[in-house]
């Protein structure tokens, strides 16, 4: 990438937006309007304009996954939506249930901008994640994928292809786009 993600959350942000996908979930299972008045971010840097992802897992097992790739808003808000499309939205799972809520885990993910890979022998697993797109087709995965299953750098850059719906070395044609990004998870 031209310069390392720079972007940096002291423990009060992160706990502040963890607090934030809890409370967003719960507000959604009690009905409430999506425009529930978000608690206000104990810091500016939290009024940035990034992409966030929000990953919900149940006993290890995914449970929905939603996120903005570039950001459209403020930060803190857009957390807040993608907990709740997450929960209630991602169109793979049934919506969240109350009694799913206690035992569901999260993580957050936060976006830097996206780029063009100049040359996919540059990308380091666990440090970028990948979005590949051909024609109508696209397909993204978070840095941690690769990590979490293993993968070494040609087996990310297949695997990003069949979230596309492209052959897996699909990557390879010069009428593909290969994009990366960084990203700050916890």
């Amino acid at each position: 990438m031209s310069d390392n993600f720079k972007f940096e959350l002291t423990d009060e942000e992160k706990n502040y937006l963890k607090d934030l996908v809890r409370l967003s979930i719960a507000s959604g299972l009690k009905g409430e309007r999506a425009e529930t008045e978000i608690p206000e971010p104990p810091t500016a840097h939290l009024r940035e304009t990034l992409g966030a992802f929000v990953t919900l897992t149940k006993s290890r097992e995914l449970r929905g996954c939603i996120g903005n790739v570039q950001g459209r808003g403020q930060l803190y808000k857009t957390v807040w939506e993608m907990a709740r499309a997450a929960a209630f939205e991602d169109p793979r799972f049934p919506p969240l249930s109350v009694e799913e809520f206690e035992g569901i885990k999260f993580e957050i993910s936060i976006l830097s901008a996206i780029e063009v890979c100049p040359d996919p022998k540059l990308i380091e697993v666990g440090r970028h994640g990948l979005i590949i797109r051909k024609g109508m087709y696209s397909g993204l995965l978070l840095p941690q994928v690769a990590v979490e299953w293993g993968w070494n750098r040609e087996q990310f850059l297949e695997h990003t292809c069949n979230k596309a719906g492209l052959h897996p070395d699909a990557w390879k044609e010069t009428d593909t786009l290969i994009f990366w990004f960084e990203a700050v998870v916890f």
